[in-house]
Order: structure tokens, then sequence, then C-alpha cells
């Protein structure tokens, strides 16, 4: 992996973050809130400004999200000062949409050992820069297919959100809240992100070792109907699973055509994916779940236990048990983020701008009931 040998990058967590949010033209607004708003309710609920956070734009203009929404930025590049963390929020047509300029000043951000990130397929911007190469990377499904090809350096993964020393990375949708709820259990521990994911109604905090299912549509496009409704009968019959000649009846086709088109496209045989299907069912039963290990294996179209456990430890490398056990052991072990502190912004007016925003925010919300619920140790 590559090293940043800055000084600012070796020094330990500290409970103050400044994140700036650079918002990509068409960039995706739910991203940007599912990101901000877990900071801002850690600082509510503990009382505390743990985090300044504020957007920013090339040069200090307003930029349009994809839902036509209109953000005037908190600061342009060149204003934004003594930066712990850069976001970049990207959206549709990322392709098309940032700039050279943008590429070169998170360039010059990373010279200066500021961590880097990307929500949705803000990621790509960063591949770009080259600021990903020998990093491990999640962005949105769209984009993992250009990402790849285009960087062949930079180490796609499937996982919902990567958080690695210097590197932040996240898929679309709400999944930012995730990453940050994350950040947030790494610096202030987990009794602060599960609170602030009650207050979110978030029923669960899904950590790096879950993944965004990409649908079979956007890998196969419509050149392949008769395998997507293949694909779809086995979605939708996992607890009492079909045999292959019954499949390949539903799409009239013959078993022997069945088999050639899993293998050509797929790179497996039908019954070899209607397992992996059926187990990564399983595991999502086990991590997001109470069922026992033997009403998972039901729910999964299993006849007996021991049958379950000896493909779950042959597909996934360990038994159901070990599987759930993990959960909890990952969570204890996760690395830490390591970025710079913050510095002594007293002298800097472009920094006590932006120390309002949050500290505004926290003012607000001093009379609610939850304001100051979770005591920090």
């Amino acid at each position: 992996m590559i090293q940043n040998n800055n000084k600012a990058s070796t020094k330990e967590l500290g409970s103050i973050r400044r994140i700036g949010f650079l918002l990509i033209n068409n960039f995706t607004m739910i991203s940007l809130a599912a990101a901000i708003e877990p900071l801002r309710m850690a600082n509510q609920l503990s009382g505390k400004e743990l985090y300044d956070w504020f957007t920013l734009s090339e040069k200090g203009e307003p930029v349009s999200a994809s839902d036509g929404l209109t953000i005037t930025p908190d600061f342009s590049c060149s204003d934004a000062k003594q930066l712990d963390v850069v976001i970049v929020v990207g959206g549709v047509n990322i392709t098309r949409n940032y700039t050279q300029q943008e590429v070169r000043w998170l360039q010059s951000q990373d010279r200066k050992g500021t961590s880097l990130g990307g929500v949705c397929t803000g990621p790509y911007v960063l591949a770009v820069a080259g600021l990903l190469d020998g990093h491990e990377c999640s962005a949105h499904w769209e984009c993992q297919a250009s990402l790849h090809e285009a960087f062949p350096k930079v180490i796609n993964t499937n996982r919902l959100f990567n958080i690695s020393p210097q590197r932040l990375t996240s898929s679309g949708g709400i999944v930012p809240m995730d990453m940050m709820l994350g950040l947030i259990r790494q610096q202030h521990g987990g009794e602060l992100a599960a609170a602030i994911s009650e207050m979110f109604i978030c029923d669960r905090i899904r950590t790096e070792q879950d993944y965004q299912r990409v649908p079979l549509r956007h890998t196969l496009g419509t050149t392949q109907p008769k395998l997507i409704d293949l694909v779809a009968l086995m979605e939708n019959n996992l607890e009492e699973p079909i045999n292959l000649d019954e499949l390949a009846n539903y799409v009239d086709i013959s078993r022997r055509q069945l088999e050639r088109l899993f293998q050509k496209h797929l790179g497996c045989s039908p019954s070899r994916y209607y397992l992996k299907l059926r187990l990564m069912r399983a595991r999502q039963l086990l991590r997001q779940t109470s069922m026992s290990i033997i009403e998972v294996a039901a729910a999964c179209g299993f006849v007996s236990t021991p049958h379950f456990s000896k493909c779950y430890r042959a597909y996934l490398g360990m038994p159901p048990r070990d599987e759930r056990r993990g959960v909890q052991s990952h969570r204890a072990s996760e690395p830490a983020l390591i970025i710079g502190t913050q510095a002594d912004a007293a002298n800097d007016p472009a920094a006590q701008r932006n120390k309002q925003v949050s500290a505004e925010a926290l003012s607000k919300a001093q009379f609610e009931p939850s304001y100051g619920s979770v005591a920090l140790s």
C-alpha cells in the first residue's frame, strides 16, 4: 500500500475533525446529507463540538445536485484552510463533471498530509488524481467498471465502504452514513455511534464487511434476458430451491443450454451459482438477525444443519457460528483511520467563519432532549 510520509499523516486520532465536502457538479444530495448528519448528531448527543464540517467548490460558486437543487458552498477550494479530511461528493456523469483544477487541488491536499475520501462516484475523481493507487476503494456500482478499466492500480472492492489510513471511500445512497458511523465509532466509541443510529431510526450499523449488491442487469445489459430471468427465479426461490430441469423449462431452454449460459456469462455452473446465492443470503441472516443457525439453514434451502455448515465453510472459509461471532470481533478490531489533528485556527478568518457552522448547529440543539445524552470517556 502506498504510504504518505507527511508528518501530519502519522498523528493519532483526536476528538475534533475539520471535514470538507468537495461538491462535484451533479453530485448526489442523499450521499452528502448521509455523510454530514451523523457529524451533526455526534455533536448534539455529546454536547461537544467533536466535528466541524463545511461544503466547498472549486471557485466557491453554487453547485447543482442531480436532483436539481443548488448548494451555495461555504468556501472555495483556495479559501478552505487547515483541513483534516476532504471528501469528494460525486453523482451522475462523474467522468464528465469534474475539472482539472479540482484534481490538482486534491493532489495539493494530499501533499499536505490531508486525508482524502469520496462518496458515491466521488472516488473516481480521486482515482483520476492518482490518489487511490494501491488503496482499497469502494464506489457506487455504476462506476466500478470504468474505475476498474481506467485505473488498474486501484484495488476495487464491492464492499459498502472502506476506511483505511488516509483514505475513506463509500458507495452511494445512504451508505456514507454507515461510513461516518464507523469513523465515529473508531474515534469516540460504540455507544455514541449506536445512539446516533437510534436517532436516525437506523436499525443496524453496517460495517466494511457488508457488500453492495450489483444488479445482474448492469453487468449483462439486455443481451441475455433468459439468463436474467433464470437468476431472478433463483433469487425468489432460495428457501425451496427449484431443480435445474424445472428452471430450464420455465424459460423454454434445454438443460444443456442452461449450463452453457451460466458457464459463458457467469463463469460457473448454475448449481454453483444457486448455492452462492443461498449462502450469501445465509450470511446476511447470520449478520443481521438473531435467527438460530438451524433456522437460517432452513430459510436458505438446506435440508440439514451439518450440510449447511459444510457448504458454508467450503465457500466462505469459516463455519456459520464463527461468522456470527466475527461480526462482533471485527468491530473491536477495525483499523484506525490515521488523519492529521486540527491545527490552531485562531488567527485564520476563514476557519473562524467555518467554525460558526458547527457551533451554530450545536447551539440550536441545546434544548433537544437528547443534547449531551452520551457521556464520552
